[in-house]
């Protein structure tokens, strides 16, 4: 299989502009892969600014744009899969059992500006035969439009809203993607969430493990939130915030279908982030897993469906025009935060979330109960039993124990 990977900025006029040709991998499909700017990390970028971990699918014979053509992932079937409706058997794509459920508030911090972020929600919505959602845009500043923030920003609102259709979901968007303006941003959604009771704020958005990056960390901990960071679309490499012992953080795997789109399992995701932390510490719920990450921060916690053979569909106007495919880290995150909104625990802290899983993870019945343990495939790290670099815990296996 071949397919075309496009490093470069998006805008309307010039979104499908070619590059160069390069060989896919066995858990990638055949077509163009469009790689926003937003989603490039530069070496200075570390420690300074944050990028994406978002990218564009296009599936061969398929065209994107106004009309809603392509045949992903999306939340019925993500819900099937997960155990969180009633199962279609095989859960295909086609699922239209939709996840319902959410209550209190969930924030997306983003950077820069998505023009069309209100219509790109109510879109989606009707399209999927949702109500209409209790959406707020938040800017911090006067954060100029930018198509790749753009992209992130509708995947961010559409599929925590997806997942708790019913959660008050708020989009704050920070006034450049610097740290400062993110943090800034960070602090905005956490009043926001606090002042509704709480819930959960999620973060697609990160940057290169750096020196001195624990100084930020009380950014996440404020009581009564649940931070969630993904795991960054470097195979086997880590990111912050993700590596924060105070985010729930989130890493990525490829949903397995068979040759009639029925479901078969899921594997490791070989571009998703993990591995322990060059500068935060293990953190306590963490003692469990000692002999694996040692005196280090192991990342990432838990996953969900992130890979490009098992993309998943959005509505994004001002980024790509329409409906279009996308894949990367930047799933996970809002997908998981959505589902720990809907399960209804609502936990005093990220601590006292992961607490609880790791408790659960320790007490063989109770994990094996509430996840599904992925054991195949690699980011460069291998999937093994139990816990790894790889997936963390494993995925979700229905609201139990979130």
């Amino acid at each position: 299989m071949k397919f075309q990977r496009i490093p470069l900025s998006i805008a309307a006029a010039s979104l499908f502009t070619l590059a160069q040709l390069a060989s896919a991998q066995a858990d990638e499909v055949p077509g163009k892969v469009i790689v926003p700017e937003s989603s490039i990390e530069h070496p200075w970028d570390i420690g300074q600014r944050a990028h994406t971990n978002i990218s564009i699918v296009i599936p061969d014979k398929v065209v994107l744009g106004a009309n809603r053509v392509p045949v992903a992932e999306n939340p019925a079937s993500l819900a099937c899969i997960y155990g969180l409706v009633k199962k279609t058997t095989g859960c295909p794509k086609t699922a239209t059992i939709l996840p319902t459920g959410g209550a209190k508030a969930i924030a997306l911090v983003d950077a820069y500006d998505n023009p069309d972020a209100v219509t790109d929600l109510s879109t989606f919505a009707a399209a999927y035969g949702y109500r209409t959602p209790n959406f707020t845009v938040v800017k911090m500043g006067s954060p100029a439009a930018n198509a790749g923030w753009a992209l992130e920003e509708s995947l961010d609102i559409e599929y925590a809203f997806g997942m708790a259709p019913d959660a008050k979901i708020y989009l704050v968007e920070a006034n450049s993607d610097s740290l400062t303006d993110l943090f800034a941003a960070e602090d905005k959604a956490t009043a926001l969430v606090k002042a509704a009771g709480g819930g959960e704020i999620s973060n697609s958005w990160c940057g290169g493990d750096f020196p001195g990056e624990d100084t930020f960390d009380t950014h996440f901990q404020a009581k009564g939130v649940v931070y969630f960071a993904s795991a960054g679309d470097s195979g086997g490499e880590v990111c912050y915030p993700s590596a924060s012992p105070y985010v729930v953080s989130v890493g990525g795997t490829t949903i397995l279908r068979n040759a009639k789109g029925l479901f078969t399992s899921e594997t490791a995701w070989r571009d998703a982030g993990g591995g322990p932390s060059h500068f935060e510490t293990r953190p306590t719920y963490q003692n469990v897993i000692q002999s694996i990450v040692g005196t280090q921060r192991g990342t990432p916690d838990i996953s969900a469906d992130a890979s490009s053979a098992s993309h998943v569909e959005i509505y994004s106007h001002y980024a790509c025009g329409g409906w279009c495919g996308v894949y990367g880290t930047s799933i996970s995150s809002p997908t998981l935060a959505g589902i720990i909104n809907a399960a209804g625990s609502f936990h005093t802290s990220t601590d006292a979330e992961l607490t609880e899983a790791y408790g659960e993870y320790g007490v063989k019945k109770e994990y094996k109960t509430d996840f599904t343990d992925i054991t195949t495939g690699s980011n460069g790290y291998a999937c093994e039993g139990g816990w790894d670099f790889c997936s963390g815990i494993g995925v979700p296996k229905t609201y139990r124990g979130k």
